[in-house]
């Protein structure tokens, strides 16, 4: 009997070493590993993303791979949340630790396979590091599409407040219901087959913030680490065909003059960055029966004044009723399925996609 038990033990180690002999780990600087959004590459081994939205995408051959990722642990008290997409599966989760080894998905076919991996939660929340992955066999990233689009806003185009599907409003902590992945940004860049980077903020504004933030947009968009605006972003990087700018929810009614003047001047900056693009001013869902068309009319009157100083790219889209069933007024993530029905059929006739 122990003699049994010996040779099934060994047969179970040799199997496990076997295993994991056969796994290799790849540092994030193999280039067949694609990232979508900003992030620091000056460790290229250790890429740090603060954006909401950032992407690691690779495949990979076998039935196992794990990822290994860092958590700023912001404040000790902070964690990301991140989202894995495996051959189109979605899951969420919230991480636990400063290091985390996870598995991508259980019980799969050794075959070939396509992973995202998303952070969900914004800026404000910490960086997520990403430091490789251990599969059998690395292969190739998917040919990313050409068409690019970049999404400027506040907390709506975080996606913050539309997932409630694990934590109810109010509950836990106020990033809970991130989900950036499933905001309407995104939804739209996916329907369109184009790569997407969003450039949003939880409460920024044009030329005012609200809770307390001491920056607005335009002081912190060209950066990579938009929480302390730090890091120069190199927009060489990558240049959108399509810029998307959501702003003025968190401004309120403000001078007429000069909320358009600064506006101008934003998107004359944009410009600088972004000669080629299309520029969209999209009005604010979140805005309630006062403030909606005092944007609205702010918005016409800056799209109207640059189209006849000579920008014939800018142009204006509303979204067509109020979307605010979420925590704090958000739009949920059904009504970003909706919002972004709505900006895809304008895209798709703006850019005969």
């Amino acid at each position: 009997m122990k003699a049994l038990l010996l040779s099934m033990l060994l047969f179970c180690s040799t199997l496990f070493t076997f295993a994991s002999e056969s796994m290799t780990f790849y540092k994030a600087s193999d280039p067949r590993f694609f990232y979508m959004g900003r992030g620091d590459f000056s460790n290229p081994d250790h890429p740090t993303f603060w954006v909401p939205g950032a992407q690691i995408i690779f495949r990979f051959k076998g039935n196992a791979c794990t990822v290994n990722l860092t958590d700023e642990h912001l404040y000790d008290r902070f964690f990301n949340y991140v989202q894995f997409i495996v051959d189109g599966h979605y899951s969420r989760f919230k991480l636990s630790s400063a290091q985390n080894e996870l598995s991508v998905g259980d019980h799969l076919k050794d075959t070939v396979h396509t992973v995202i991996i998303c952070k969900t939660t914004e800026s404000n929340i910490g960086y997520l590091q990403f430091n490789g992955a251990t599969c059998h066999e690395l292969l190739p990233h998917p040919v990313p599409p050409k068409r690019k689009i970049e999404f400027i806003g506040n907390s709506i185009t975080c996606g913050t407040g539309s997932d409630q599907s694990e934590i109810p409003c109010g509950k836990g902590e106020w990033y809970d219901e991130h989900n950036s992945y499933l905001s309407y940004g995104p939804v739209t860049a996916r329907t369109l087959d184009a790569q997407y980077h969003l450039t949003s903020y939880s409460g920024i504004g044009l030329i005012h913030s609200c809770c307390g933030l001491k920056f607005v947009m335009p002081q912190i968009f060209d950066k990579i680490d938009l929480l302390d605006d730090s890091l120069q972003w190199n927009f060489e990087k990558y240049q959108p065909d399509v810029v998307t700018i959501c702003l003025g929810q968190n401004d309120g009614i403000q001078d007429a003059t000069k909320f358009c003047n600064a506006y101008i001047d934003f998107i004359h900056t944009l410009r600088k960055d972004y000669p080629k693009a299309h520029i969209v001013l999209l009005s604010s869902p979140m805005a309630d029966s006062t403030l909606s068309p005092v944007l609205k009319g702010y918005i016409s009157m800056v799209a109207e004044r640059l189209n006849a100083s000579g920008d014939k790219r800018v142009s204006k889209f509303f979204f067509s009723k109020r979307y605010h069933g979420g925590c704090a007024s958000h739009p949920t993530l059904m009504q970003h399925q909706l919002m972004a029905h709505e900006l895809t059929q304008y895209l798709k006739k703006l850019m005969h996609w």
